[in-house]
């Protein structure tokens, strides 16, 4: 694992404008293990510089082109797999078995379907007497998250070179050298200079200053929805485009006749994947009244296997450990009975957070209604089918969800009625080319498969 001092920007790498760092840190040990350069505005001036003397050399590469040059960053960064993972795991701190499967694996299923659909994908079509053009929409520029730190930067750097579109990225602060490697492996594929720029730095310096840059045509940012108000009101301001993927506060739906150890267990372990830091995570378990009190000892049983340390790992940074045992505390004081659990640390160093699960909570509760991101499970009880129907769309927040029930027509007909942009039904599985992202306060716009593709296309018309 090597941390580079400076940006990767016109295909090199560059000493920064500036001489401050960002110290990344283990958060399973709270040491330093690197490094990285934080960037200025100027930074971020150059970055948005090379990625527009490139554009138009890079949409004028036919789609089959970028599909073969997309699929040999895949390939890339398939290779370089375990050093991905064990980089993912000193940053974030995910338990390697996770690293291995998901951070590092996932990237390159999403980096294969944008190799596929850059050379399926109809950029021109026609309707009577016209034909349509897609084309791309310019310089993108992506904020990137550290939950999934190479995951995010896939799902949008893939499909906006796909499009045609230059992209600078600005990564979390947290998980920076997981974005080097990406930068390592684009030059290693053999990306034309320019395409992809890399400057790591602060949200609020390097963040800020590629959202309000007049030369990004547009933003595409994952984050919290206090963020992504402040980024959309800053693009809205120079009418420029945003896609943002923000907060969730999701529900697990269980209705009666559904396999309940089945759901309980799999909504316990959906939300202690990645130690809870998952904005999808289906943190809200409602259950009908008959059956609570079982579904509850049975959420008991199944968050007793997810031990810190071993399966669930620590949360990304010391503000972090303190902000989800706020969360915690809170809802004891609010009176919901924790039968899993606590605010206490379960070890003596690194930012871990006890998998705690809440039962007796009410959807007034702050628990139940603000975002805590992290290994917290609230159970709601519902009476009957119209409640939890009530109860599931009582949120700002619109981004996933499940529903469980005897068949899959009962949980379709269930799940239509939900304000929410992805539901699994009866445990379905992940699909990569499904489009991913929100209703309500949950965001804008749609990642993966041919919607998040056209995330980064703009629409031309001629008429004969």
């Amino acid at each position: 694992m090597k941390a580079h001092d400076g940006m990767y920007i016109g295909g090199e790498w560059r000493p920064a404008a500036g001489t401050d760092t960002i110290a990344v840190v283990n958060p399973a040990d709270e040491q330093v293990i690197a490094h990285v350069p934080a960037g200025t505005a100027e930074d971020v001036d150059a970055a948005v510089r090379a990625a527009r003397a490139a554009f138009p050399g890079w949409a004028a590469t036919p789609p089959a082109e970028r599909a073969a040059r997309i699929g040999a960053l895949r390939d890339v960064l398939a290779a370089r797999r375990d050093e991905i993972a064990a980089t993912v795991t000193a940053e974030l701190g995910a338990p390697l078995k996770l690293s291995q499967a998901v951070h590092a694996g996932l990237p390159v299923m999403v980096a294969g379907s944008y190799a596929e659909l850059a050379a399926t994908y109809a950029f021109e079509e026609r309707h009577g007497n016209s034909t349509v053009f897609l084309e791309p929409v310019g310089v993108v520029g992506a904020i990137t998250p550290w939950n999934y730190p190479l995951h995010q930067i896939v799902a949008k750097v893939a499909p906006a070179l796909a499009a045609g579109c230059t992209v600078v990225l600005k990564p979390a602060e947290d998980t920076p050298l997981t974005a080097q490697l990406f930068a390592e492996a684009v030059e290693e594929a053999g990306l034309p200079a320019g395409v992809f720029n890399l400057v790591t730095g602060l949200g609020p310096i390097a963040g800020q200053a590629l959202a309000e840059h007049a030369d990004v045509d547009l933003v595409s940012f994952t984050g919290s929805t206090a963020v992504g108000r402040q980024i959309g009101a800053t693009a809205g301001g120079a009418v420029k485009r945003v896609a943002l993927e923000l907060g969730g506060k999701s529900a697990n739906v269980i209705l009666p006749g559904a396999d309940l150890a089945k759901a309980v267990s799999t909504g316990v372990a959906n939300v202690m994947s990645n130690s809870g830091q998952t904005c999808s995570a289906w943190t809200r378990m409602l259950v009908d009244a008959d059956r609570y009190e079982e579904a509850v000892a049975l959420a008991a049983e199944a968050v007793a296997k997810y031990v810190p340390g071993e399966r669930v790992g620590p949360l990304v940074n010391a503000k972090q450990q303190a902000r989800v045992r706020g969360y915690i505390e809170k809802g004891i004081e609010e009176g919901a009975r924790v039968v899993a659990g606590g605010p206490e640390a379960p070890l003596p160093a690194g930012y871990y957070v006890s998998p705690t699960v809440f039962a007796d909570v009410t959807t007034e509760m702050t628990i139940a209604r603000e975002e805590i991101f992290g290994p917290v499970v609230s159970i709601l009880k519902y009476e009957d089918e119209a409640d939890a129907l009530r109860i599931a769309n009582d949120t700002v927040y619109g981004l996933a969800g499940a529903v469980w029930a005897a068949d899959d027509a009962e949980a379709v007909a269930f799940a239509r009625r939900m304000d929410t942009g992805q539901v699994d039904i009866n445990g379905g599985r992940f699909n990569p080319l499904a489009p991913f992202g929100g209703y309500k306060q949950s965001g804008v716009g749609r990642e993966l498969g041919a919607h998040g593709l056209a995330e980064y296309l703009q629409t031309k018309s001629l008429q004969f």
